[in-house]
């Protein structure tokens, strides 16, 4: 068995989700190739070769790649399928873009968002919103999973040694065009990779009083993010948003400002590994998982907390 990882990059480096990936390919058993589809992506391609548990990567290299859009990057993952096993991307934006037209060419059914490996043939993945485990059996000759990052610990970057091979690049499709896009920049971690993440909800009232949680961030040097009605209701954009409809993060801490814990908010924090609720609510849903709950008014406790961090 071999399973190719596509990787996740920006032709200059590889995104962290590529790292969860890997493991989970070595799980599954075999080799492990990691396929660089990019323009000028040398930098990228020699990360991936760095990777531990990586013993070949494929570079495919040509102007169309640029970008990353879903139907080239298909159509060059199709071209190399015939080879492999198991084909696995980050369950992210752009994981979930390719995959399911490679399943789709393939005639085999996608594997969504496992968390874990059970053996080659069979892998588990929530449902219901994250309270249910499903247990996925195929038979497929080659299978095609996307892989949720929360759910595996990261390959180490270094160590590996990996080969390189160039492969021909396929043909652009002619199907899409890349026009533009517009990057949120912030001096904050980003929000997937965050160590520490503080959110808030629709208990915070507005949008204006998301500054208050501000200070708190600042002071643990934390991303922030919001539950979905928060960013339904205007108060934050919406790449703030985790949960079942948006983010999915575990972070080592989570602090929940004025967060209800509505099921599909749950969904996408609940593997945090220390959960911090603040909430006027004492039977708020949030403080089921919590580690540590503070019933309370919001604007009153985070000042004091801030003010405690020193």
């Amino acid at each position: 068995m071999v399973a190719l990882v596509i990787a996740e990059h920006d032709n200059a480096s590889l995104k962290g989700s590529t790292l969860h990936t890997v493991t989970a390919a070595v799980q599954c058993g075999g080799d492990v190739h990691v396929l660089v589809a990019g323009s000028n992506a040398g930098a990228a391609a020699t990360a991936a070769a760095a990777i531990a548990g990586v013993s070949k990567v494929i570079v495919a290299d040509a102007p169309h790649f640029a970008d990353g859009l879903a139907e080239n990057v298909a159509e060059q993952v199709l071209a190399l399928a015939n080879a492999y096993s198991h084909i696995l991307a980050p369950a992210t934006a752009y994981g979930k873009n390719i995959l399911p037209r490679v399943a789709a060419k393939l005639d085999v059914a996608q594997i969504s968002e496992i968390t874990k490996v059970d053996s080659p043939d069979t892998f588990e993945r929530p449902i219901y919103a994250g309270n249910a485990i499903a247990y996925v059996q195929s038979s497929d000759k080659i299978k095609v999973i996307t892989v949720r990052s929360t759910g595996f610990d990261a390959a180490a970057a270094t160590g590996g040694s990996a080969a390189t091979e160039t492969v021909a690049a396929v043909a652009d499709s002619g199907k899409s065009a890349f026009v533009s896009r517009e990057v949120a920049k912030s001096d904050r971690p980003e929000l997937t990779a965050a160590k520490i993440i503080v959110s808030g909800g629709r208990g915070m009232g507005s949008g204006e009083a998301f500054k208050i949680l501000e200070p708190l961030a600042d002071k643990l040097n934390a991303a922030m993010g919001a539950s979905r009605a928060a960013v339904d209701a205007g108060y934050v954009p919406n790449d703030w948003q985790v949960g079942q409809t948006g983010k999915i993060v575990a972070p080592t801490l989570y602090i929940a400002v004025g967060i209800s814990g509505a099921i599909q908010h749950l969904a996408g924090m609940k593997d945090s590994k220390t959960i911090v609720a603040i909430n006027k609510d004492p039977e708020a849903p949030i403080f089921s998982v919590a580690d540590y709950g503070i019933v309370g008014d919001l604007f009153d406790i985070v000042p004091q907390l801030v003010a405690e961090l020193g």
